[in-house]
């Protein structure tokens, strides 16, 4: 029987599993996958199995066509297929938005879309103009039509993709007439006289939303759309990739009772009691493309009641261990102290028990998880996480 030593602190391993399709037993092979862990003395009280939002979705097959994107906006909006429909601040992504582009350009396929772009970066730190050119023309406060820019200065630093063009290339082929604009003020938009609109943005979408109902009514957010009915997420198109041509995969339905639903199958197994955690992206950022991986709307789409309101505990190690060398401590009696400090209620406020900076414990997991996980082909869409969740 293997076990980790006690040497070993917080750890997460990536689970390979076979190949998750609609109507699979999600529950099923991943208590299967637990049931294996245990009998391998891998598995503890307290661990934490964090399933990818993405199986979850594709079990369920919660996935939209871009047809029926554009009908639910044509309804929500009141649009002829002849009208304008503007787009506010979506990211510059082909996985993340170029499906739902189709879409929404289908609802006025013989009209017009106009997309406006924030820039010199998009939400999640996408470069979208050159920051150069743009200091260079007097800073972010212009309204910029994609027609009179540089061709060279639109070139993603890294993927060297112009996305204003590929936008305008996805409009165009929908039958739609594209029109690209790069400004930072939502309000913006009006001035190319849309029938509807649609606010692109992720987490300050309201906040967008908001500003552009106070002077034009007829505006959704990407959340608004498909987001009831048998096939639909709570957050509508927010948060969905692309599935296949033509289809967009939704974000999970029921997470929380799906959470439940694998951690009481993993009980009655093993005996063993753990946290289950469906995560999404996670909330860091790349420190060399300034790019910040969190375009979900959150990092979490179900978990267990037990991580519920959850802030990672522990000890300020460092500055405990300076202060008792200080006073004289002994390294022995240092350890001591450490150790005792370690048992304060993870939420209590005293400044022993402070994290370095305070965060939730699901957006810690879920992160942890995305990047052992990847989003390529690891192949191992359920992460056993230890020694970090304190129940």
């Amino acid at each position: 029987m293997k076990t980790l030593p006690a040497y070993i602190g917080a750890a997460a391993f990536g689970l390979k599993m076979g190949v998750f399709l609609p109507g699979s037993d999600l529950v099923g092979e991943v208590a299967g996958r637990a049931e294996d862990l245990a009998r391998d003395g891998l598995l503890d009280d307290g661990d934490v199995i964090c399933v990818t939002e993405s199986v979850v979705a594709r079990v369920q097959d919660n996935i939209v066509t871009t047809d029926q994107v554009a009908e639910e906006v044509r309804t929500k909006l009141n649009l002829k297929p002849t009208a304008t429909l503007g787009v506010v601040f979506p990211i510059a992504s082909r996985n993340r938005f170029s499906v739902a582009l189709e879409g929404l350009s289908k609802a006025v396929a013989q009209g017009k879309v106009v997309v406006q772009l924030s820039y010199p970066q998009d939400e999640v730190g996408n470069q979208v103009i050159d920051p150069a050119y743009v200091r260079s023309q007097g800073g972010i406060d212009k309204v910029l039509r994609h027609e009179d820019m540089p061709d060279e200065m639109l070139l993603h630093p890294v993927t060297k993709i112009d996305y204003g063009s590929y936008y305008a290339e996805v409009i165009r082929q929908q039958g739609a007439e594209p029109v690209i604009i790069y400004a930072n003020d939502p309000v913006t938009i009006l001035s190319e006289e849309p029938h509807g609109i649609i606010a692109a943005d992720i987490r300050t979408r309201e906040q967008t939303q908001a500003k552009l109902r106070e002077v034009f009514a007829n505006c959704i957010t990407l959340q608004d759309i498909c987001n009831q009915g048998d096939v639909a997420s709570k957050w509508g198109l927010l948060g969905s990739n692309m599935s296949s041509a033509g289809k967009l995969k939704l974000l999970p339905r029921d997470g929380d009772e799906i959470t439940k639903d694998i951690q009481a199958e993993i009980l009655k197994r093993t005996n063993r009691k753990v946290e289950v955690l469906i995560y999404g992206d996670g909330a860091y950022k790349d420190p060399g493309t300034g790019i910040y991986e969190l375009a979900d709307p959150m990092t979490t789409f179900g978990s267990t009641p037990g991580l519920d309101n959850c802030i990672r505990g522990g000890v300020k190690y460092k500055m405990l261990a300076d202060k008792l060398h200080a006073e004289g401590r002994s390294t022995s009696e240092i350890e001591a102290s450490i150790q005792a400090a370690r048992q304060i209620d993870p939420k209590s406020n005293s400044i022993e028990s402070e994290g370095t900076t305070p965060r939730m414990m699901t957006d810690i997991l879920a992160s942890l998880a995305d990047l052992v996980s990847g989003s390529s082909d690891a192949g191992t869409p359920v992460i056993l996480v230890k020694n970090i969740y304190r129940g």
